[in-house]
């Protein structure tokens, strides 16, 4: 501070004097009402403000008095608020980051995570099974198809397999490039079952235990006039098991997987072998047909009429 600054400054107990007058006055507004609405009546409320303070036992000079005065009347010693705006606005919220900084650095920190979360893996995931669903099914199906088609053609040791493959192909190729992936694994199911159906190799026999009925008879629903006669087979494989097999139920129209159905033949076939059991309790005769590798169907050894029970 320059030496004629330090000479022209007021002493800090005068400030704090004209501070508390105005102090004083602001909680006396009645004063400031009637002693200050005109300039005449100023020597009128420094008297009065003299007298309050000599009531306190505190002498205070005129012309600190006056010094209030005037500092009330320029609104000197008064805090006003700042106005509103963008700077107001920047410092009250950077006065209160105690408050609000926490809460919004964590929810910033989680929405950077869910940000490189989504962006930097999710999507990049979800980007990569669809193009390895899109490969899948544009390159990888087709190539099953061919590699089955293959084998099939390779093993058959009948053209109507090859025929079969055939329209299987052609429909599968379709679906793959119209993109219906349901439909291209429909028919790479199908041709694997065609497959599998050329290498079985299983002899078909009548079942011939004490516990399991060895033929049957039915009325048909379509017409009880009739009567069918079904023998009860089983298809025994070359290591001696028993395989389960699809069968389709001419009564219901439905296929079953099941291990013992009942294949539709003539009534004298069907006499032959009861009276075969009847005979000594054992079916000498038990061989229906077989199932012979790269073949589709099976051949028969005795007349059948093409149709099957599963249930009975």
């Amino acid at each position: 501070m320059s030496e004629a600054t330090a000479k022209t400054a007021a002493p800090l107990d005068e400030v704090m004097l004209a501070m508390d007058v105005v102090d004083t006055l602001r909680h006396r507004q009645d004063l400031v009402t009637r002693e200050l609405s005109g300039a005449s009546r100023e020597a009128q409320l420094i008297e009065r403000l003299r007298a309050i303070y000599q009531q306190q036992g505190i002498d205070v000079p005129d012309h600190i008095l006056k010094e209030g005065v005037s500092a009330l009347a320029e609104s000197r010693f008064v805090y006003e608020p700042p106005a509103p705006g963008l700077g107001t606005t920047l410092a009250r919220l950077y006065v209160g980051r105690k408050t609000w900084g926490k809460p919004v650095i964590a929810g910033f920190l989680a929405l950077v995570v869910l940000g490189i979360g989504y962006f930097g893996v999710w999507q990049p995931y979800q980007n990569g099974q669809a193009e390895q669903a899109r490969i899948e099914l544009s390159q990888g199906l087709p190539a099953q198809m061919d590699a089955l088609y293959q084998t099939i053609y390779e093993e058959t040791k009948v053209q109507q397999a090859v025929v079969q493959a055939d329209a299987l192909m052609a429909r599968g190729k379709a679906y793959a490039a119209e993109g219906n992936r349901t439909g291209a694994e429909d028919i790479v199911a199908r041709l694997t079952g065609l497959r599998d159906q050329l290498r079985q190799d299983y002899t078909l026999r009548v079942v011939n235990r004490s516990d399991v009925q060895s033929a049957f008879w039915t009325f048909p629903e379509i017409n009880t006039d009739a009567t069918n006669y079904y023998l009860v087979v089983e298809a025994i494989d070359a290591d001696g098991h028993t395989l389960s097999l699809p069968i389709l139920n001419e009564e219901n129209g439905e296929t079953e997987t099941v291990s013992m159905w009942g294949v539709r033949v003539p009534e004298s076939v069907y006499n032959a072998v009861a009276a075969d059991k009847r005979d000594d309790g054992i079916i000498q005769a038990n061989e229906v047909g077989r199932k012979s590798d790269g073949f589709l169907e099976v051949e028969y050894l005795m007349p059948v009429l093409g149709g099957a029970m599963t249930r009975w």
